[in-house]
């Protein structure tokens, strides 16, 4: 079964410029923090006004509700915790306003719940939404006549089923949307772009608590001479053949990315030098040995670099490549560790 995402993680989840990240994806419990408290804060003013203390009580509760969960994320960014937080406080501040001034109150459940399915994953929107039938079922009773208790309940099954399915669609069209911007159509590899993202992930997670990791630099020998005397079907057959090797021999915690015609990059994540070169060695053989069609084999070329604490993503690769073209002047089909 499909790991599930809510609305704000599908989208989250695709690859985006880094002003736009920041300025929506990061910080919208933020943006939605603060909105709620905007716009509950002039009704808990009418209310002390008019006097109706405990609505104004519920108002300015949901207020200082909203005002903590803005500084909480601004301080932390922890934004599944956020948003789980404001599906809470959406939910329980139109429910307590509902019991407070009655069922013409209803109105304030349906943002609430259509906050919950963007904010959460769909399946625990769905609970909370009967969570919410289940609560308000007592008052619908005692308020109202029937036929309204059951047109409110319908119209409330009725967008949860619709906000429902929007969810579990926009999953599934995250997931093609994913593999379309990060993966190369032709090995089925990483691309550039998610190259960087992952590179990004590793070296802000060793600013964070050191640990090694490596890039292994891999380049086919001669590929410009496959193509013009096999053709590029054969060519593009290889290059398939050579990722689905190094996949099935990497952990499946690497990552195999395709940047280049004949270039491809496998990050080794929590592994030192000396084990990186050494599966760059057993790459290097396993192709060797390997007869990509009958009658046609084809050599590598591999670089090794270890991420350095001065490193940015830039210097890291360019290390790498640097010891890619080491191993080629030494005469190609060998690997390289860079200094």
């Amino acid at each position: 079964m499909s790991k599930q995402k809510s609305l704000f993680e599908t989208w989250s989840a695709l690859p985006s410029p880094q002003s736009a990240r920041r300025t929506v994806q990061g910080y919208l419990p933020l943006i939605l923090s603060v909105a709620g408290a905007l716009a509950v804060a002039p009704f808990a003013v009418i209310r002390w006004m008019a006097g109706e203390w405990l609505l104004g009580i519920i108002d300015t509760v949901i207020v200082v509700g909203f005002a903590i969960l803005a500084i909480f994320v601004y301080r932390t960014r922890k934004v599944r915790a956020a948003n789980i937080a404001l599906s809470i406080v959406f939910v329980s501040g139109a429910l307590a306003t509902i019991y407070a001034r009655g069922p013409q109150q209803i109105l304030w459940i349906f943002p609430a719940l259509m906050a919950a399915f963007y904010v959460l994953k769909p399946r625990e929107a769905l609970v909370v939404a009967f969570l919410v039938l289940a609560a308000l079922l007592p008052q619908l009773a005692n308020s109202v006549d029937p036929f309204r208790a059951g047109t409110t309940i319908i119209t409330i099954l009725l967008t949860c089923a619709i906000a429902f399915s929007f969810a579990e669609i926009n999953n599934r069209q995250q997931k093609q949307l994913l593999a379309l911007a990060t993966r190369d159509s032709l090995t089925g590899a990483g691309n550039r772009r998610a190259l960087r993202g992952s590179l990004a992930k590793i070296i802000a997670s060793f600013e964070r608590l050191p640990s090694p990791a490596c890039l292994i630099l891999l380049d086919i020998d001669y590929f410009k001479r496959v193509n013009d005397t096999h053709g590029h079907a054969t060519g593009d057959l290889i290059l398939r053949r050579i990722a689905q090797l190094v996949d099935m021999r990497i952990r499946i915690t690497d990552g195999l990315y395709r940047i280049g015609g004949e270039e491809f990059v496998v990050v080794v994540d929590g592994q030192g030098a000396d084990i990186a070169c050494q599966l760059a060695e057993e790459l290097r053989v396993l192709i060797e040995r390997h007869e990509m069609l009958p009658g046609v084999s084809v050599t590598v070329s591999l670089g090794v670099a270890e991420l350095r604490s001065v490193d940015t993503r830039q210097d890291w690769l360019r290390r790498a490549d640097e010891a890619l073209y080491e191993a080629k002047r030494a005469g190609r089909n060998t690997m390289k560790l860079a200094s």
